[in-house]
């Protein structure tokens, strides 16, 4: 359950102004996908207002309705909005840091990856010295069920919404290594979550391995995926498991960047 947000007493006079901007906030702080009720519970605002500030939100692109067709989640301009705020140039010198320091420390390309409507978006990466790399831009989408990166987001989904998710559509084979079950992918992901890792042995690009760490905001959510990934040709998934100790501390230390950013 999402923590409770400060109380807005039915009696208080929200200014009208600033009424959109708190129902927004309050969608972003749960990091779920909200029903108008429980808004007009936390909100204390009537509910056809509530209704009509949720569809001005969802017709400008800062919300989007659910799978369910009912609750409200964040839309593109809103999942924009943060990764911009995540790439303002102070907080970006402070993470391309930390990146460059692990990609020195285990001499393959490390990235910087969050989660958007239909797949994982490269925000970061700093590249290996190596003459033979895999090139993925920033700004590169990449798949959810295939890579490190996406079957990380994938395994933090509650399972409503993993559901919805692997019976939108079927798994789309990359290469012959890719799940392609939805009840194998599950197994996967059960085993990522209880591991507190996650791998991609050829799955997304015959020839690459790569391993994902979350990096967890204050509430202990999802706020994007650290990953390392590398050509087999040097290191094959086993061996990329030995990356796991520096991963994790980077990872750590990215959460507290993002940390003392937001407090």
């Amino acid at each position: 359950m999402p923590e409770e947000g400060p109380a807005v007493s039915k009696d208080t006079q929200i200014p009208t102004n600033l009424r959109l901007l708190l129902i927004i906030e309050e969608v972003a702080r749960r990091g779920v996908a909200v029903k108008p009720t429980e808004l007009v519970e936390a909100m204390g605002l009537p509910k056809p207002t509530i209704h009509r500030l949720l569809q001005t939100a969802e017709s400008e692109g800062f919300l989007q309705r659910d799978l369910d067709g009912r609750s409200y989640g964040l839309g593109p301009r809103l999942r924009g909005l943060a990764v911009n705020v995540m790439s303002s140039e102070h907080l970006r010198t402070a993470r391309l840091t930390i990146l460059k320091g692990l990609a020195d420390e285990v001499g393959e390309t490390c990235n910087l990856a969050t989660p958007d409507r239909e797949g994982m978006t490269y925000l970061d990466r700093v590249e290996t010295s190596w003459p033979l790399r895999i090139q993925l831009p920033i700004g590169t989408q990449v798949p959810f069920h295939c890579t490190a990166s996406g079957k990380m987001y994938l395994s933090t989904l509650r399972a409503s919404t993993l559901n919805g998710f692997l019976t939108a559509q079927p798994l789309e084979a990359q290469t012959e290594k890719t799940i392609t079950s939805a009840d194998k992918l599950r197994d996967e992901l059960r085993k990522t979550r209880t591991r507190g890792y996650s791998t991609d042995d050829e799955e997304f690009m015959i020839g690459m391995t790569a391993v994902a760490v979350p990096i967890l905001d204050q509430q202990q959510r999802l706020l994007a995926t650290l990953s390392v990934h590398a050509p087999v040709q040097r290191h094959g998934l086993e061996e990329l498991l030995g990356f796991l100790d520096p991963l994790k501390d980077a990872a750590a230390k990215l959460a507290s960047l993002h940390g003392h950013v937001t407090d």
